[in-house]
Formats: C-alpha cells, sequence, structure tokens
C-alpha cells in the first residue's frame, strides 16, 4: 500500500494552500488528492469576464449541484458552481478578495472556538497575501496571493463614492481599504485575486510552486470515496482513479478540504454522521456525529438594474467594481455588517427583464443571513451528489434585510451622483413599488452567491464537528480545514477566509507532529 505522510483530501482553495506549507516547512511526504483535473482551461487565466462566466456551467470543472426546490423562492432549483480542478472554487469564482468583519471571528471565538479571534487570525491573513500598498500593521506584502486593488473601473462604478455620501454614509475616499482595520460605512474599490492581469487561483498562488518537489504529489481525476478507519484512528483513504480503487496509508494525518458540501459527504460515507441518515442509507456507523452536514449557511444576492445613457469604455474585468458595507436596521452598528453592496458597469439580470443597451447594476448581499440549511447524503453511492437544502429566504429577517437594502439601491440610483448614467430601472422596474409586489420580484430573482459554509463547524457543542484545532470529534488523526468548519459566515466573500483557515491548520499540524 502507499504510504504518505500527510493526505490532503481535495485541491481546492484550502486544499492547496494547506498542501504547499506542509510540503515546504516540513520534510513530511504530502499527498494532494484532487477529484478533476489540472487548470489547463485558458479561461481560468483570463481578466475577461466572459471568459470568467464561461467556467460556472463547464461540467469539466464543476461538481454540477443543484439545489433542492426553494420553497421560499417559488420553488426554483438553484444551480450552485462548485469548483471540479486545480484551485478548486477559486479557478471559477469571481476572485474578489474580501477577509469578513473582524467581529465575525471574535464571534467565533466567543462561542468557544479559543485561537479565531480577530487578533490572532490576523496573521494569516497577513501571511497568505501578497499587498503592497496596504497597512503592514494589517495587511501582508510578500504572500503567496497576489492583491490588487481593481484597476480599471467603469465610470459609472465610481459614482458609488458621491452617491453613498449624498445618503449619509462616511466617504472615506477612494483609498478606503476595507481589508484594514474597518471594515464597513465607506465605499471603496474592490480588491482582487490577480497579478499582470490574469486571474491568480489558489492553484497559482500555492500548488504551481511546489509540484517539482520530492516531498509532495498530486493525484489528479481521483475521487476518494471513503475514509478507512479502524479502531478510533483513521489509517488511510480509499480513492478511485479511472474506475480503479486503492487504499492509500496516512503515517500522520489526513486533512479534508472537500469544501462544505462534499466534505460532509465524505464524512457520512466513512461512517461519521447523524445516526439515522447512516442507517437509512446502510453505513456503518463508526461515529455518531449529528452535526455533519448542518448548519449550512450561505450569502444571497439579487440585482436591482438600470439601463445606463453612456457604454463603459472599459471591457469589464469584475462583476463587482465598487462596493459598500452597512447595516439595513438600527440595533446593529456594534455588529457585523448585515449588508454588502456590489455595484458594477453590467446588467445582473435575468433574460426575463433585460432590455437594450447598456446597463449597470446595485446588487444587495444579506452577509448574516438567519436562514439556515443542511447537507445530507442521495445514496451510499459517491459518485451521486450530496442533497442540498440551504432554505433560502425561509427567515423573514433575510426577506427584511431585503427590502430595505432595494429601497437603499434604488435610492442611490436617483441620486444625483448617478444622474449622468441613469435612464431607467429595469428590474424589478418602476411599475414595482408596493411590498406584495417587491416580495414576489425577490421570490423570483434572489440567488446564492456560491458562498456555502458551516456543514462540519468546529465548537464544542454536540451539534459541532471538529474541535478548534480541526480534529474530527471521535477519531484520531483525522482534521478538517474548509468553509465546512466556519460556526457562523463571515460577512464577505468567503475565499480569503477560506485560505486563511488552511494557513492557520497548517502550523496547528506541524505544531503536533
Amino acid at each position: 500500500m502507499a504510504a504518505y505522510d500527510y493526505i490532503v483530501v481535495g485541491a481546492g482553495t484550502s486544499g492547496c494552500a494547506l498542501a504547499y506549507r506542509l510540503a515546504t516547512e516540513s520534510d513530511a511526504s504530502v499527498l494532494l488528492i484532487e477529484a478533476g483535473g489540472r487548470d489547463d482551461n485558458p479561461a481560468i487565466y483570463s481578466e475577461n469576464l466572459g471568459d470568467t462566466m464561461s467556467l460556472w456551467g463547464d461540467p469539466n470543472l464543476n461538481w454540477g449541484y443543484m439545489t433542492e426546490p426553494q420553497a421560499a423562492l417559488d420553488g426554483r432549483e438553484i444551480p450552485v458552481a462548485r469548483g471540479k480542478v486545480w484551485g478548486g472554487c477559486s479557478s471559477i469564482n469571481a476572485i474578489l478578495h474580501v477577509r469578513g468583519n473582524p467581529k465575525d471571528y471574535d464571534h467565533w471565538n466567543y462561542l468557544g472556538n479559543e485561537g479565531w479571534s480577530y487578533d490572532e487570525v490576523l496573521p494569516y491573513f497577513k501571511r497568505l497575501e501578497s499587498f503592497p500598498s496596504g497597512d503592514p500593521t494589517t495587511r501582508g506584502h510578500d504572500g503567496p496571493v497576489n492583491v490588487i486593488v481593481h484597476d480599471t473601473p467603469s465610470p459609472v462604478s465610481e459614482c458609488l463614492f458621491e452617491a453613498a455620501g449624498e445618503l449619509g454614509f462616511d466617504n472615506q475616499g477612494r483609498d478606503f481599504d476595507y481589508n484594514g482595520s474597518t471594515q464597513a460605512g465607506s465605499p471603496f474599490y474592490y480588491q482582487a485575486n490577480k497579478k499582470d492581469h490574469q486571474r491568480m487561483s489558489a492553484a497559482v498562488a500555492y500548488l504551481h510552486p511546489i509540484l517539482e518537489r520530492d516531498n509532495f504529489e498530486v493525484m489528479s481525476h481521483t475521487q476518494v470515496t471513503k475514509l478507512i478507519i479502524k479502531q478510533g484512528r483513521v489509517q488511510g483513504v480509499r480513492c478511485v482513479t479511472e474506475g480503479a480503487s486503492q487504499d492509500i496509508h496516512a503515517n500522520q494525518e489526513v486533512i479534508v478540504c472537500a469544501g462544505a458540501y462534499e466534505t460532509p459527504k465524505l464524512l457520512m460515507l466513512s461512517g461519521i454522521g447523524p445516526v439515522k441518515t447512516l442507517k437509512a442509507h446502510g453505513l456503518e456507523v463508526v461515529v455518531d456525529a449529528p452535526g455533519v452536514g448542518q448548519n449550512l449557511q450561505d450569502h444571497l444576492i439579487v440585482g436591482i438594474c438600470f439601463l445606463s445613457k453612456h457604454e463603459s469604455p472599459y471591457p469589464p474585468t469584475l462583476i463587482s467594481e465598487t462596493g459598500l458595507f452597512g447595516h439595513t436596521r438600527d440595533g446593529l452598528t456594534q455588529a457585523s455588517p448585515n449588508m454588502q453592496i456590489k455595484c458594477g458597469g453590467i446588467k445582473f439580470v435575468s433574460p426575463k427583464y433585460d432590455q437594450d443597451g447598456p446597463g449597470f447594476t446595485l446588487a444587495p448581499v444579506v452577509t448574516q443571513p438567519q436562514s439556515v440549511g443542511h447537507v445530507t447524503l442521495r445514496s451510499a453511492d459517491p459518485n451521486d451528489t450530496a442533497v442540498l437544502q440551504p432554505n433560502y429566504l425561509t427567515a423573514e429577517a433575510d426577506m427584511q434585510m431585503l427590502l430595505t437594502s432595494t429601497k437603499l439601491m434604488r435610492d442611490l440610483a436617483h441620486s444625483n451622483a448617478f444622474s449622468e448614467f441613469y435612464k431607467v430601472e429595469i428590474a424589478p422596474g418602476d411599475d414595482v413599488q408596493d411590498e406584495a409586489g417587491l416580495r414576489a420580484f425577490l421570490r423570483e430573482n434572489v440567488t446564492t452567491l456560491w458562498h456555502p459554509v458551516g456543514t462540519c463547524k468546529m465548537g464544542h457543542d454536540v451539534m459541532s464537528v471538529v474541535t478548534p484545532q480541526l480534529q474530527v470529534h471521535g477519531v484520531e488523526g483525522l482534521r478538517i480545514a474548509d468553509a465546512s468548519v466556519m460556526p457562523r459566515i463571515v460577512a464577505g466573500n468567503t475565499n480569503a477566509a477560506c485560505t486563511m483557515i488552511a494557513e492557520k491548520a497548517a502550523d496547528m499540524i506541524l505544531a503536533s507532529a
């Protein structure tokens, strides 16, 4: 049987970063296993927005996930793009670099997750990035991930700065760093993972530089179907490559980095999960872990779209060019923002509402969703995708947030700052003004931002799956280091947080070796 000191399952954002640190900061042998293939599609590197959008529906790069019909979204099934390729979702996402709010991590720590306060995770955010223009007290200057401030914004997206000031927000200027000491209250240019006008995935930043190392190996087109557990300890993994099955031994640890859907699925297939679910699919119960697959949280977004009087002089390279974090109701100012605004010089709208001509979009995001769902098994066949029930918009608080922020998007668009560009509202449209009409529009058009987290949360309660050291409760030698361990979702795009988790996990693993 082949053997390695560490086996990392999943070459997505977290897996690439973790494998890099384990391989470069120790002499241990490291195997990274990825169900997808090499990141050789040119669109993965292109900053052209059309190329990026072509990646989302490519079956060669995507797991093909679809939610269950969503009762609060008129029964719609929502497609969820999940990267199945080197770099995972970082190879097909919008490449926005957003850490989340410092209060998010202090809340993780408040929940009993020692070591995860903002002050304790900040060094890992700094270590992962190269952002030379940033304040060295909060930003990293020589990390693997190159971060830039959006350098070709469309003129209409820049209107957000003055428009926000008109509505009473604190406009701190175009140099405001939302990834610095303060996140909320002021508009900003989005930051992106790019270098030399090319997208930078986790594979580019972390995986490509270690391909020639003697202590590192990557297996592509290989799906891990089971964790091999004996006498309370993980011994290795069972995986399939081109129909051939093999077992691989782990001398030290197995670290699962397969994401918020595939990680709980793999645990359940291996006998770690809710007893009722395991028995229903004829699986042996190794560890009764009722929290596996629970606590699913995701960000929702909707496009409030307008026609513009002018074409943008630049081809779009980012879906979101400028933005703002804020609060939509009183009493939240000391909490993490519950709203993120995305502004861009494109029409983010369904064909039903689209009209000829250039346009722009102001899109609110529910950053602190109260709607919580779950992931469970479809069958005992590893080739079947998991069942996704996110329960989108089932919490009235999320609907209220979107109703309030939709009015704010309209107020921004009608400000003096946008008057040079604003022509007409096409979604939801000027004829939709009453609450019933707006609720109907939101149910029909709200969608996911593809930020699922929380399905193997860290903590100490009965629903927790991993300890604050990311060790799976009840199994020795097994850790999880990906979006699934987040006890609560962060305010903003989740990619940077997933990288941070892997960076911190690497130190934990090496310290315990």
